[in-house]
């Protein structure tokens, strides 16, 4: 009776063992060589996603300096997942308080704000989520910008 009570305990302890995941947070971080960003460049994140019938949070990110003008940045977003299923919003991120300071976590003269794009997002097969990332910003040239990030974070249902 204790072997029979030792190989259901293991058994069921290598279902759950299987069943929880410990996938972790993957990020696609973009760099910008001048520290601008081209009204005109679609910035494209090539996300892998190995494990179907999942759900994750994606989050944008933004790396800005005193350099960055504005009070926030227009963005338009279009995402694709691996079964075709298309998203499109537009977001507006606030990076500047109404006394013109960076907000976010700050560090030095830089400063990093992030905004969830998509909570909860549930892809049914695995493959490449794509997101394109356009700055809505109505000069040519935005200056400050020192990187952008795309999140994946699995959902935790």
């Amino acid at each position: 009776m204790k072997i029979f009570r030792h190989i259901v305990t293991l058994v069921f302890l290598a279902v759950f063992l299987c069943t929880c995941s410990s996938e972790k947070p993957y990020k696609i971080y973009y760099p910008f060589k001048n520290q601008s960003w081209n009204r005109f460049n679609i910035l494209r994140f090539e996300v892998p996603i190995h494990q179907d019938k999942k759900a994750y949070d994606i989050y944008f990110s933004l790396h800005v300096n005193q350099q960055f003008e504005f009070d926030d940045l227009n963005f338009n977003v279009v995402m694709s997942t691996p079964s075709g299923e298309e998203r499109i919003k537009k977001y507006k991120l606030k990076l500047r308080s109404q006394s013109g300071t960076l907000l976010g976590q700050c560090q030095g003269d830089s400063c990093s704000n992030q905004i969830l794009l998509k909570k909860d997002l549930f892809i049914s097969s695995a493959g490449t989520l794509l997101v394109e990332i356009e700055n809505l910003t109505p000069r040519v040239e935005t200056r400050g910008v020192i990187g952008v990030a795309v999140l994946l974070i699995p959902s935790k249902q």
